[in-house]
């Protein structure tokens, strides 16, 4: 995975990225830069733009990951395409990703905690009403 950062986002990807997840939509999911079909397979197209890891936390490379297909995942709730009822499963995801690339088991355990107990807001559709 390749990245650099920016200014209004932290990072853009920059080439595809594929990962396999247990969540499979009736229908494939496809937005301009996030696709996942009915199999499972989450594709992040290049050029997808996202914050890194939220929080009071230091963006790591074993962060990187976790963070990108969380916020992805989280992206598709806010938009509707998969429910809340998948967040539980994305911050699980998160955390697993996090260990597998070699974050400690305390400091994946925190990550988890901040993102369960805090992370509602993110996933919940982003709709307002002016006055």
């Amino acid at each position: 995975m390749f990245y650099k950062k920016r200014r209004r986002y932290k990072y853009t990807l920059l080439e595809d990225y594929l990962h396999q997840t247990e969540l499979h939509p009736a229908q494939p999911i496809s937005m301009a830069f996030i696709s996942l079909d009915t199999a499972g397979q989450l594709i992040i197209k290049k050029g997808y733009a996202w914050d890194g890891p939220s929080g009071p936390t230091i963006d790591t490379d074993n962060f990187m990951r976790g963070s990108l297909v969380h916020d992805a995942l989280y992206q598709l709730m806010r938009e509707k395409y998969l429910g809340q009822e998948h967040r539980k499963y994305a911050d699980r995801l998160l955390r697993d990703i996090c260990s597998e690339a070699g974050m400690s088991k305390i400091r994946d355990w925190w990550v988890y905690q901040a993102v369960r107990l805090g992370g509602a807001s993110s996933a919940k559709p982003d709709v307002r009403q002016a006055p």
